[in-house]
C-alpha cells in the first residue's frame, strides 16, 4: 500500500510549510488537499496551494481529493495543473470529483447545480485533449473549440494521472470508463470492495484495461490511548470541520483507537481491494503533527 496526507486546516503558512517538509520526511508517499470555493470553514484555493509545496519538497506526489471540476473552465483548469505537473517535475495526482453538498457555490459560480455530473464527465475529456494534443479540438455539450493549444505540456505524458471521487454508482462508473484511479471517503471496506467490483465491470464494458489503476480510501484517522478517547476525538474533530454532528457516524466509518486497532481497521481495506490509503488526521486544533508521527511510526510499518 502507499500512503498520503490529506491536510485539511488553514494553518499558518510556516507551520503548513513545516507540517509538509516533516510528512516527506516520515515517509509518506503524497499529499493531498481538498477543494472548494465557498465553504463554511476556511479553505485555501487547492491547486494555489500545492503550488507553493512544490519548491519545499523533492519526492512527495501532490495531489487534489477531489477538485470540484465543475466550478471552473475546463481550459483553465487544464493550463493550471499542466503548469503545476510542470513545475513540480510531474508530481502532480489529479483528483477531482462532482460535490454538490454545498449548493450554493455552484450559484455562486454561476453552474447549475443539476448539471454538475454532466459537466464534470466532459470536462475530463477536454482536459485530457488540452494535456495531449498540439492543436487540440473538442465537441461537446458545454465546450467546442477548434485548433488550439494549451502549452507547455505536462511533464506526465499523455498528462497526470486523474483519479475520480465517489460513492455513488454514477461516480464509480465514471472511474471505470475515465479514470486512472478512484477514492473513496465515508465507506465501510464491504462497501469498497463492491465498489471495486463496479468500477472492473465498467472498465470492462467500456474497453478500457485497468493497468496501475489505484483504488484510494480517504481515511478520517485518530489515535488514541484507547478506542473511546480516539473516538471522542474524531467526532470532536470532524463535527466542528463539518458543521454537523458525526457521533453516529463513528463507529461504521472512523479509524479510530490504538495504532494496533488503526492498522487492523486499515487492513481490512488492503483485502478489499485498496491500494492507497490518504490518511486525514482528525486531532485537537495543533495536534495533527502529533498524530502523523503515530502513524508514520507505529501504523505504516504494520501495514507496508
Amino acid at each position: 500500500m502507499r500512503f498520503g496526507v490529506q491536510l485539511s486546516s488553514v494553518r499558518p503558512p510556516e507551520e503548513q510549510f513545516a507540517l509538509v517538509r516533516r510528512i516527506e520526511a516520515l515517509g509518506f508517499d503524497s499529499v493531498w488537499t481538498g477543494d472548494h470555493v465557498s465553504f463554511h470553514n476556511p479553505l485555501h484555493e487547492s491547486l494555489t496551494l500545492l503550488a507553493t509545496y512544490v519548491p519545499i519538497t523533492r519526492r512527495l506526489r501532490l495531489g487534489t481529493a477531489v477538485y470540484l471540476l465543475a466550478l471552473r473552465s475546463p481550459a483553465i483548469a487544464a493550463k493550471t495543473t499542466a503548469t503545476l505537473d510542470v513545475l513540480s517535475g510531474g508530481r502532480l495526482v489529479f483528483g477531482v470529483g462532482v460535490g454538490g453538498e454545498n449548493p450554493k457555490e455552484f450559484e455562486l459560480c454561476g453552474v447549475p447545480h443539476g448539471e454538475r455530473g454532466a459537466r464534470v464527465t466532459e470536462a475530463i475529456d477536454v482536459v485530457r485533449a488540452l494535456w495531449r494534443d498540439t492543436p487540440a479540438s473538442f465537441k461537446g455539450r458545454f465546450t467546442r473549440f477548434e485548433d488550439v493549444s494549451i502549452d507547455p505540456k505536462p511533464v506526465q505524458r499523455p498528462g497526470p494521472p486523474i483519479w475520480i471521487g465517489g460513492r455513488s454508482d454514477a461516480a464509480l462508473r465514471r472511474a471505470g470508463r475515465q479514470g486512472d484511479g478512484w477514492v473513496s471517503y465515508v465507506v465501510q471496506p464491504e462497501r469498497f470492495a463492491q465498489s471495486v467490483g463496479k468500477i472492473r465491470a465498467a472498465a470492462a464494458a467500456a474497453g478500457r484495461p485497468l493497468d496501475g489503476f489505484a483504488f484510494a480510501h480517504l481515511a478520517f484517522l485518530t489515535i488514541g490511548r484507547d478506542r473511546e478517547s480516539a473516538r471522542a476525538a474524531w467526532v470532536r474533530g470532524l463535527t466542528r470541520r463539518y458543521r454537523q454532528d458525526f457521533a453516529p457516524l463513528a463507529d461504521r466509518y472512523g479509524i479510530l483507537g490504538t495504532a494496533e486497532q488503526c492498522a487492523e481497521q486499515l487492513a481490512r481495506f488492503r483485502e478489499a481491494g485498496c491500494t492507497d490509503v490518504l490518511v486525514s488526521p482528525i486531532a485537537e486544533r495543533g495536534d495533527e503533527a502529533e498524530q502523523l508521527e503515530r502513524v508514520a511510526a507505529d501504523v505504516l510499518p504494520r501495514l507496508r
